[in-house]
């Protein structure tokens, strides 16, 4: 029994490695078209609106009460502004990053392409801070909101006071393990919650607005208070567009809704290349959205701010944070209103699954892929543990509470909007398109405003991102140092020349020289042979050939290698590829040749001059340095039999 043990607790250990890192065919493994695709479970386009909606549909449970509180009687002109900004600003601007970017990489890769090395990474890093602000604040913010709900129901007066945390940690855990079941299965249940909450919003709005029709005098009293506190329609006009970054949650949703792009089902003859049904798709899915969502939006504000007192939205008011709860329990009664109160609760709660679904798709697109995550990192199940528990230390920390919250959400869904427009300007400029520059230029300048105005009005919001941007930066260090020696090229590609060079010297001892041009003149290939047999001590006829790896761009971490073959000045045969890094490109080739040809090819390196720890540092900086430790130890911890190991040979 007790020799058994180890081996049943290694096999569950095992089991469940499997499971976590199973079912990760929801994520790419390389970024944008030019990787090798993954394999997506596909669904049509407004089953992905229905999961991205529950985040931007959710905010009808306080958007009507943030703008009242926010505008008093102007909210309607506020939020018309809103919708106007939406439908004349956002929706355009990810309708075309839609286009730019239709691998889900989002307004990110559109302007990680104007940058590269290490500078490029940096702002992807800064970005993805932004992004993980917006996303993980969704998650947090709007559990805390449907516990806030739980509250407030009169049926429930004071039932779960102080266990407010409590509550939402509960609801995270249920978030999460919804997401550990399967993303298919966030989707079925995101389509059920918005047609329900849709639904019971049109009934409580339709009412509503017929109470208004019907009651002049409630809209009588609305218009005296608008003209007597403002008067001029200018002024009106002017405090409105003022008003309007306090009410900039109500943009939540764009950037997921491209983010999970790769989920929309497209065309049979859509390729990774072409993928025109795909864009079609998520361009109806954020068009649709908008629509609906504007219209929610225009009709709640007009009847809360008619019918519900001012008073009622101040801090511990019946309708702060809920006023469409507040008229749907007045004017339907308690049954139907508690009954929207679930509903309300539900899509709250599971407003998040759209949060994790952009971050199940943003983050594997990069981190991995630059060295600056684990390569678990890349499957759906350990990332959702990840996800969920940061959630539930930001839970924690913020003690549940939605206004705590509010900056941060704010300020993450602007930056990422403001990047977004920007890049599509950018892009307008590179393709010399005047009129989509001046109109796409006046967008990004709106939302740079907002962006400012929010920032001044609640700086605590760049504070929370600054954290999450510190955090990821450190975290991606450190995983790209613990990663240094890791083979860091996914496939190796020989021309028919190379093919040629490496098949014919099969049958004999392979030996290459690590070779660092200069003129590529053919006295420097003589010097270069001469040197390297005389410090090896080989025979002086041995049949060599020299490796040139050229270093692209060092800040890469997963490559491709391309080696083309050729003989230089008509003698010396040539291997040349280009890699981020020298150590990993020199010790790929050598396994792709000891595979190709059965064996156990020499390679020999020059000691770099200088002290051993700068070397290092330019290796980590520049992909060269120590390339000859290096690349043995890259080859050591790939190949851990010694008897198959390629050998490395330094003078």
């Amino acid at each position: 029994m007790t020799g058994e043990a180890p081996m049943e607790v290694g096999g569950r250990a095992g089991r469940l490695r499997r499971w976590l890192l199973a079912g990760d065919s929801e994520q790419p493994r390389e970024q944008g078209p030019g990787g090798r695709p993954p394999e997506h479970r596909h669904h049509p386009w407004w089953k992905v609106m229905c999961l991205t909606g529950v985040d931007y549909f959710s905010t009808l449970g306080y958007q009507p009460g943030i703008a009242a509180l926010a505008a008093g009687a102007l909210s309607p002109v506020a939020t018309l502004v809103l919708v106007l900004v939406t439908l004349l600003g956002a929706l355009p601007v990810y309708r075309r990053v839609a286009v730019e970017s239709p691998h889900g990489e989002g307004s990110i890769a559109m302007l990680v392409r104007l940058l590269n090395y290490w500078q490029g990474k940096l702002f992807v890093l800064v970005l993805l801070g932004f992004a993980a602000t917006d996303f993980i604040i969704t998650i947090t913010l709007s559990a805390a909101d449907a516990t806030a709900h739980i509250d407030e129901n009169p049926f429930l007066p004071g039932l779960f006071k102080g266990h407010e945390v409590l509550i939402t940690l509960l609801l995270l855990a249920l978030l999460g393990s919804v997401f550990l079941k399967g993303f298919g299965e966030a989707i079925g249940i995101a389509v059920v919650l918005v047609a329900v909450y849709l639904s019971l919003n049109t009934v409580v709005i339709a009412v509503a607005l017929w109470r208004v029709a019907t009651h002049p005098s409630a809209v009588g009293d609305w218009s005296t208070a608008l003209t007597t506190g403002h008067g001029n329609p200018l002024l009106v006009v002017g405090l409105s567009l003022l008003v309007f970054p306090k009410l900039a949650l109500g943009l939540s949703g764009f950037e997921t809704g491209v983010a999970v792009m790769p989920s929309v089902r497209g065309d049979p003859q859509d390729s990774e290349d072409r993928p025109l049904g795909r864009i079609r798709g998520a361009r109806r899915l954020l068009t649709t959205a908008a629509v609906i969502m504007s219209v929610f939006l225009l009709t709640s504000s007009v009847t809360t701010t008619v019918l519900i007192p001012a008073d009622a939205f101040e801090p511990g008011g019946p309708a702060n944070g809920r006023a469409l709860a507040f008229l749907a329990h007045e004017h339907l009664g308690g049954v139907f209103g508690t009954i929207y109160d679930l509903s309300t609760i539900g899509i709250l709660w599971f407003a998040g699954a759209s949060a994790m679904a952009g971050l199940l798709n943003l983050v594997p697109r990069y981190l991995p892929r630059y060295g600056m995550a684990p390569t678990w990192a890349r499957a759906v199940r350990p990332l959702v543990l990840v996800f969920t528990a940061v959630a539930f230390l930001i839970t924690v920390l913020f003690k549940a509470s939605v206004d705590a919250q509010g900056g941060a959400y704010a300020t993450g869904v602007l930056v990422l909007i403001t990047s977004a427009a920007t890049a599509v300007t950018l892009a307008a400029r590179r393709r010399h398109q005047r009129g989509r520059f001046v109109a796409f230029g006046i967008i990004a300048v709106v939302f740079a405003y907002t962006t400012a105005a929010n920032v001044v009005e609640r700086p605590d919001g760049v504070k929370i991102a600054v954290c999450f941007i510190a955090g990821i930066i450190l975290v991606s260090l450190l995983s790209r140092l613990l990663r240094t020696f890791e083979l860091r090229v996914d496939r190796v590609q020989l021309d028919p020349e190379a093919t040629r060079l490496i098949d014919e010297r099969a049958g004999r001892r392979i030996r290459l020289i690590a070779h660092d041009p200069a003129t590529r003149g053919a006295a420097e290939y003589r010097d270069k042979l001469a040197q390297t047999v005389a410090d090896n001590d080989f025979p002086g006829d041995s049949d060599v050939i020299f490796v040139e790896v050229t270093v692209s761009d060092p800040s890469d971490f997963e490559t491709e290698l391309l080696v083309h073959g050729a003989v230089a000045h008509g003698r010396y045969p040539v291997l040349s590829l280009a890699s981020s890094s020298v150590p990993n490109a020199l010790a790929a080739l050598l396994l792709e040749i000891r595979d190709r040809s059965r064996r156990r090819p020499h390679i020999y390196f020059e000691w770099t001059e200088g002290p051993p720890g700068r070397s290092i540092l330019r290796y980590l900086a520049f992909g060269q340095g120590e390339n000859a430790p290096v690349t043995r130890e890259i080859l050591r911890r790939q190949e851990p039999d010694p008897a198959r190991r390629p050998h490395v040979h330094a003078s």
